[in-house]
């Protein structure tokens, strides 16, 4: 999984103004270049987009808008970000491409495929299915803005002026919340709600981060330890005001939000969990399909494509089994994994510093696959504690370009007898490197490319990469051991039923019962993991799907080019084909691969 981020359900286009959508021709006006037009057009984009969004600006490292919260939810918001959109896709689409290089006409294609999609996404139709169910369990801004205002999030905290931006930000945030309590109840109206268990997952979020009071909450962790320079005074005065908006104001708003939920919302939710038992729930299903793999896939395709893939990753696994001489059938073999203490972490610590073992191996191998690394540093961190329960194996979330933040590794360390050592290695390639933070931190140190395409992406690209790169482990000397290269075997497994279960519980009518049964029967997945991916599966449908698909097109332009190519095919120069422009839909990083092995690979 990525990042622990943050966007409202609606499905968010940049906001331009007139002025901005103005810009190419202003600055034609100044006989500049085709590209440099293009490029104009681009960054007044991402200048509205920060400036619609400040809290996207304020995690990139620009501060210009730190003091500000911005809408989330309001129909002004909704109808700005659908008109603005419809402006930026017409005149994308009315580009003059002449003098436009490669690259040049590259991000054109993915600028007018994601507001295609924006608009698509955005149309009151679509709202009427999205904006009234504002917040999940999975993504949603009650543990978004405890997270980055933790001072282990998003936020900066290093002089006096990020303090008070925050406590600025925090002034404004119980209106959001009110905000997204009235559009649950437009819902309520509308008969288009969450399911009961999304609901009850995120009151019992909501009761975590209310739990320990103000003073033991995350957005107390700031002013528990101030950076060198703040003087005695401003510290105590900073404390003072957190404190007070906290406890005044946050925390009111978390609370109504809860007691909503609880006493209001739940009665009403739906028992069903997929979106088939929605209204309009099959719509959104085919539109989320193609939004999260940036491909036109029927659920039938998807679906049956992931009965394939299970069918032969349980062929490897048997072989796996018989290698390790291990006497009992598959589902034997399953349970001795999970419960063999030789598996099991001793501690926490033991745990991190497992990983942190891990990363020694990759760094030491990792030029010989790439031949540009990122600048930003990783770290290894646990999971929060109020998230844990709910929280994927592992995540990442993105450092910024200038490395006062750096790029973090979550590990899970929630129910410890139920994480294996045999999955570490594989996890590892995916969440650190070379996966996410390969991907992710190249893209955004990428200073030549549109700033849309060094912080944006999408689903197929992003989580393709991420389980390509878990295949890279012969290279880097990675799950030599049996039980290790089964564990590589178990993750690919995931991504494989995930097409399976996601299709099955929002176009098939699968329970969730139904879904977890079926993702232990197929794996060695614990009760508590199978758990909590069904329950992502519910609360954010559709995005599980990116994986599968997008592994499997690297996996595929990569024999391609190894077939075209021969002796020429150099990994280094593939990789960097793959990373220099940023996440790309899959049909366009296909056209850029083929227009590279017809050049010769060079």
């Amino acid at each position: 999984m990525k990042i622990r981020a943050f966007a409202p359900l609606a499905l968010l286009a940049a906001s331009v103004s007139s002025a901005a959508l103005a810009a190419p021709k202003a600055v034609a006006a100044k006989k500049q270049t085709a590209h440099d037009r293009l490029f104009a057009f681009f960054h007044a984009s991402d200048e509205a987009q920060l400036k619609a969004n400040p809290l996207s600006a304020t995690s990139r490292g620009d501060l210009r808008y730190a003091n500000q919260l911005g809408d989330f939810f309001s129909d002004a918001k909704a109808e700005r970000d659908w008109q603005q959109a419809k402006k930026e896709l017409a005149a994308a689409k009315a580009f003059n491409r002449a003098g436009l290089d490669a690259t040049d006409n590259l991000a054109l294609d993915v600028f007018i495929q994601q507001r295609d999609l924006d608009v698509r996404g955005n149309t009151p139709a679509m709202r009427q299915l999205i904006d009234v169910r504002p917040l999940n369990h999975f993504f949603g801004a009650h543990t978004f803005y405890a997270d980055f205002a933790s001072g282990q999030g998003g936020a900066p905290f290093k002089t006096v002026a990020d303090y008070e931006a925050n406590i600025a930000r925090h002034k404004q945030a119980p209106a959001q919340f009110d905000l997204a309590i009235a559009r649950f109840r437009e819902g309520m109206k509308s008969g288009v709600v969450q399911p009961k268990l999304v609901v009850k997952n995120m009151i019992d979020q909501l009761d975590l981060i209310l739990k320990g009071g103000v003073d033991e909450s995350a957005f107390m962790g700031p002013v528990k330890k101030f950076p060198d320079g703040i003087s005695t005074a401003d510290q105590a005065r900073l404390t003072a005001e957190t404190r007070a908006v906290v406890a005044n104001g946050i925390f009111p708003a978390y609370t109504r939000l809860r007691d909503f939920l609880r006493d209001e919302y739940l009665p009403v939710s739906r028992d069903s969990v997929g979106l088939s038992g929605m209204p309009g729930g099959d719509r959104l299903y085919a539109f989320l399909i193609e939004r999260n793999t940036t491909l036109p896939l029927t659920a039938d395709y998807v679906h049956n494509l992931g009965l394939s893939e299970v069918a032969r990753i349980t062929r490897e696994m048997e072989a796996i089994r018989v290698k390790t001489g291990f006497q009992g059938d598959l589902h034997a073999f399953f349970a001795f994994l999970n419960s063999d203490p030789r598996f099991t972490p001793k501690s926490r610590e033991d745990m991190r510093d497992r990983f942190l073992a891990i990363g020694k191996t990759v760094d030491a191998r990792v030029r010989e696959q790439f031949s540009v690394i990122p600048k930003s540093p990783l770290e290894i961190r646990p999971v929060p504690p109020y998230r844990e329960k709910t929280d994927a194996a592992g995540s990442y979330n993105e450092g910024t370009v200038d490395g006062s933040r750096p790029g973090v590794f979550y590990y899970n360390a929630y129910d410890l007898p139920a994480r294996f050592t045999w999955g570490f290695e594989t996890l590892y390639l995916h969440e650190a490197i070379p996966g996410h933070h390969f991907q992710i931190s190249l893209a955004q140190e990428n200073a030549q490319l549109p700033n849309f395409m060094r912080y944006g992406g999408n689903t197929a690209f992003v989580e393709g990469w991420a389980l390509y790169a878990e295949t890279l482990y012969p290279a880097f000397g990675m799950e030599t051991d049996p039980y290790q290269r089964f564990g590589g075997l178990n993750d690919e497994m995931l991504r494989a039923m995930r097409l399976v279960v996601d299709s099955g519980l929002h176009a098939k009518g699968w329970t969730r019962d139904q879904a977890i049964k079926y993702m232990r029967d197929n794996s060695s997945m614990s009760l508590t993991d199978a758990t909590a991916e069904v329950e992502r599966y519910i609360a954010i449908p559709g995005q599980a799907l990116g994986y599968k698909l997008g592994q499997l097109t690297f996996l595929r332009l990569k024999a391609k080019a190894q077939a075209a190519l021969g002796a020429r095919f150099d990994p280094r120069k593939f990789h960097a084909q793959c990373l220099d422009t940023g996440a790309l839909p899959l049909p366009i990083l296909e056209k850029k691969i083929d227009a590279w092995i017809a050049g010769g690979g060079k």
